[in-house]
C-alpha cells in the first residue's frame, strides 16, 4: 500500500498548510418570475439587443433610427461620395458579365426557361440594395437553390409536357421560400438554421456539387433523352445507355470552352489581382460559343443552342401564384428546402466577407431582406434567389464598396433584357454547362473536409452522411439524413453530459482532471468529480449510474470496498449552468444513496440559477446548510479534511 501512503503523506502536507479561509456561497439578487421570463426571452429571441441604440434618444432620432434598421441604406446613404461610387460601378459591371451568363445557366439547371434567370438577376438586386446589410453580397439565382427546386418540382410535374403549371409552382415555391425567410428574420429564429453544421454544409455542397456536375452530361455529350433521376446510378446509367445520342461536336466545343473556363479560374485563384479573369470568362465563353454557332450554322450540326428569349423587363407573375389544389403541399415543402438552403447560404456568404472587411452583417436583417426579396421576386417572375459566393467573390476582389454595385448590376442586366436578347438566341447549351461545372466545382472543399477529419471525427461522420446521401438518395434526403445526425448528436450530448474527475496539483489549491493531468492527485477519502452539462429530465438516470460508478471505480483501484473508504463525495457544480425538478431529485436521491454507505455528498459553487432552486425544494436545509455547501472544492477540501484526521490511519 505504498502509493496510498504516499498520497495521504501529501495531502497530510497540504492540509498543515495554514487554515484556508472559507466563503460562503452567496444566493443570487432575487427577481421576480416575470423578470425571469423577460429575460430569458430577450437571450433568446434578441441576443444582439437591437433596442440599445434607442435609449435615451428623443423621438425624433429614434425614428431616424428605426428607418436606418428596417432600411439600411438610408444610414450610409447620405455619405454617398463619387469616389465609392466609381469603384461599386466598376464591380458592378464585373459581376453583371458573370451573373448574365450563370443567371442563363441556372434557370436551364432549375428546368425553368432561360429569361427566367435574367429577370431574377434585375429585381432582386434592387430590393437588397435597400434592405441588406452586407457590402459585398451579390445576390442572384445560384446552382444549389436552382438544383433543389427543379428537382422538387419534377418528381410530380414535369416541365416539358406541362410547362406553365412548372413555371406556376416555381413562382409559388420563391413565394414560400421568402415568407419563412422573412418570417425567421421578424419572429427573431434565425438560431434554427444553426441546425446546419459546418459540417453539414460542406458535405451536402459537395454532394450537391457533383450531381450538378454529372447533369451538365447531358449537355457536354448533347444527350437529348436523359433521366429525370438526380442520384449517382441513374445519371450514370442514363449516360451510357444513350451513348448513341453523343455528339462529337457537342463533345469537342465543351471540352474546349470548359477547359478555358477551369484556366481563367485558376489564374484568378493564383492571383486574386486577376479577379477579371475568370469573372469575365463566362460571358467571353457565351459571345464566342454563340458566334460560332451562327457562322458555321451549328445548330444543324447537332449543337442545341437556348433559342429565342424574349425582350423586356419582368412581366407581373402575382396572378401566376398557386395556392390551392393538390400541388400545395409541394410548393410548401419545395419553398421550405429552398428557403433554408438558400438563407444559410446568403448570410454564411454575407459574414465570411464582412470578416474580411471587419464589419458587422446583422443576421435577422439578412433574413429579411432575403425573404422580402424573393417574396417580391415572386410576384415579377423571378424564382429563388439569394447570395451566391462566386459573384461575392468577384464582387470583393473587384474593390465594391456599397450595395451600390448590386444595383449597378441590375441596371446592365435590365439593359441587356431591353436590347440584347436576340443576340443569345445562338447560344448553345453545351457552353451553359461548362459554365454551371466551373461554377460549382468551387464547392467541392477538400481542404476544409481534411480539417473537420482532423477536428472531430463525428462531424466527419456527419459530412459524409450528407455527401453520400445527396449522391445515391436525392438531395432533400441527403440533408435530412444529416441534419437528423446532427440532431442525434446534440441529443447523446445532453443524455450523455461528460463528468470527470478531479485530483489535487500538489503545492496549490487547483483542482483538474486526473485523466489530463498526470501530476494531479487523488485526495484520499474524497471522490471530486465535475458535471460539465445542465442536468435535465434527459439525463439525470445516466448521471446518478455514472457518478455511483465513479465511486466503484475509486475504491476499486484503491484496492479496498470497506464502507468508511470514501468519507466525500465533492460534486463541482461550477459548470451546470442550469437544472430542472429532475435535477434537484437526482440531488436529492443521490445524497441518500450515499448516506446509506457512510459517504456525505458536498455540493461546489452552484451557479445563480441552480442555487435558487435547490433552495427552494431544500425544506430541511440538508443540502445548502454550509457544511455541504462550498464555494470552491479547495476550500470543501480543506473544511472537511479535519474530520478525517482521526481515520487517517485506514489510509497507511
Amino acid at each position: 500500500m505504498e502509493p496510498s501512503s504516499s498520497n495521504s503523506m501529501q495531502t497530510d502536507h497540504c492540509l498543515e498548510k495554514a487554515p484556508m479561509e472559507v466563503h460562503q456561497v452567496a444566493p443570487p439578487p432575487h427577481r421576480s418570475t416575470i423578470q425571469k421570463l423577460k429575460s430569458r426571452l430577450k437571450e433568446t429571441f434578441f441576443p444582439d439587443d437591437p433596442l440599445r441604440q434607442f435609449k435615451g434618444q428623443p423621438l425624433e432620432k429614434k425614428w431616424m433610427l428605426a428607418a436606418q434598421y428596417i432600411f439600411p441604406i438610408l444610414q450610409w446613404g447620405p455619405n454617398y461620395s463619387f469616389k465609392l461610387f466609381k469603384s461599386d460601378f466598376v464591380s458592378g459591371l464585373t459581376i453583371a458579365s458573370l451573373a448574365i451568363p450563370q443567371g442563363i445557366s441556372y434557370a436551364k439547371l432549375a428546368s425553368l426557361p432561360p429569361i427566367v434567370g435574367l429577370y431574377s438577376s434585375f429585381v432582386p438586386p434592387l430590393v437588397y440594395a435597400v434592405l441588406g446589410s452586407s457590402r459585398d453580397l451579390a445576390v442572384g439565382p445560384v446552382s444549389i437553390a436552382s438544383l433543389i427546386l427543379g428537382s422538387m418540382l419534377r418528381q410530380e410535374v414535369s416541365p416539358t409536357s406541362d410547362p406553365l403549371l412548372f413555371l406556376q409552382l416555381a413562382f409559388s415555391s420563391t413565394l414560400f421560400a421568402g415568407l419563412f425567410q422573412a418570417s425567421l428574420g421578424l419572429l427573431r429564429l434565425g438560431f434554427i438554421i444553426d441546425f446546419l453544421s459546418k459540417a453539414t454544409l460542406i458535405g451536402f455542397m459537395a454532394g450537391a456539387a457533383i450531381i450538378v456536375s454529372l447533369q451538365q452530361l447531358k449537355s457536354l455529350l448533347g444527350i437529348t433523352h436523359f433521366t429525370k433521376q438526380m442520384e449517382l446510378v441513374s445519371v450514370l446509367s442514363s449516360v451510357f445507355h444513350h451513348t448513341n445520342e453523343w455528339s462529337w461536336q457537342t463533345i469537342l466545343m465543351g471540352f474546349c470552352f470548359l477547359v478555358f473556363l477551369l484556366l481563367a479560374r485558376h489564374v484568378s485563384m493564383k492571383k486574386p489581382r486577376l479577379f477579371w479573369v475568370s469573372a469575365g470568362a463566362p460571358l467571353v465563353s457565351v459571345i464566342l460559343s454563340t458566334i460560332l454557332v451562327f457562322a458555321f450554322k451549328a445548330q444543324r450540326q447537332g449543337i442545341s443552342v437556348i433559342g429565342k428569349l424574349q425582350e423586356g423587363l419582368n412581366p407581373p407573375s402575382w396572378n401566376m401564384l398557386h395556392f390551392h389544389g393538390s400541388y400545395l403541399g409541394l410548393v410548401v415543402k419545395t419553398g421550405l428546402v429552398t428557403g433554408i438552403i438558400s438563407l444559410t447560404e446568403g448570410i454564411a456568404v454575407g459574414r465570411t466577407f464582412a470578416a474580411l472587411k471587419n464589419y458587422q452583417v446583422d443576421g435577422n436583417k439578412e433574413m429579411m431582406a432575403i425573404g422580402l426579396m424573393n417574396v417580391i421576386g415572386s410576384t415579377t417572375s423571378c424564382y429563388v434567389t439569394t447570395g451566391a459566393f462566386s459573384r461575392s467573390a468577384v464582387n470583393h476582389n473587384a474593390g465594391a464598396k456599397t450595395a451600390v454595385s448590386n444595383i449597378i448590376m441590375s441596371v446592365t442586366v435590365m439593359m441587356a433584357l431591353l436590347f440584347l436578347m436576340p443576340l443569345f438566341q445562338y447560344t448553345p447549351d453545351v457552353v451553359l454547362g461548362a459554365i454551371i461545372v466551373t461554377a460549382v466545382i468551387g464547392l467541392v472543399d477538400i481542404q476544409a473536409a481534411c480539417q473537420i477529419w482532423k477536428i472531430d471525427k463525428f462531424d466527419f461522420l456527419v459530412m459524409l452522411c450528407a455527401f453520400f446521401g445527396v449522391i445515391f438518395v436525392s438531395v432533400e434526403s441527403g440533408l435530412a439524413i444529416a441534419v437528423g445526425i446532427s440532431l442525434f448528436k446534440i441529443l447523446l450530448q445532453v443524455t450523455r453530459p461528460k463528468t470527470v474527475i478531479l485530483g489535487n496539483i500538489p503545492g496549490t489549491d487547483i483542482f483538474r482532471n486526473l485523466h489530463h493531468y498526470k501530476e494531479a492527485m487523488r485526495i484520499p477519502g474524497f471522490v471530486i468529480l465535475r458535471i460539465e452539462a445542465p442536468i435535465n429530465f434527459a439525463n439525470t438516470t445516466y448521471l446518478k449510474e455514472r457518478t455511483l460508478r465513479w465511486i466503484d471505480e475509486y475504491e476499486t483501484e484503491e484496492g479496498t470496498k470497506k464502507q468508511s473508504s470514501i468519507h466525500f463525495l465533492i460534486l463541482d457544480l461550477s459548470s451546470v449552468s442550469s437544472i430542472d425538478t429532475s435535477g434537484v431529485s437526482f440531488l436529492k436521491d443521490l445524497k441518500k444513496t450515499l448516506e446509506n454507505t457512510g459517504t456525505e455528498l458536498v455540493l461546489v459553487n452552484p451557479v445563480g440559477e441552480v442555487l435558487q432552486k435547490l433552495q427552494r425544494a431544500d425544506n430541511d436545509r440538508d443540502m445548502t446548510r454550509p457544511g455541504t455547501l462550498f464555494l470552491t472544492i479547495g476550500e470543501a477540501v480543506a473544511a472537511l479534511s479535519s474530520t478525517m484526521k482521526g481515520q487517517s490511519s485506514s489510509y497507511v
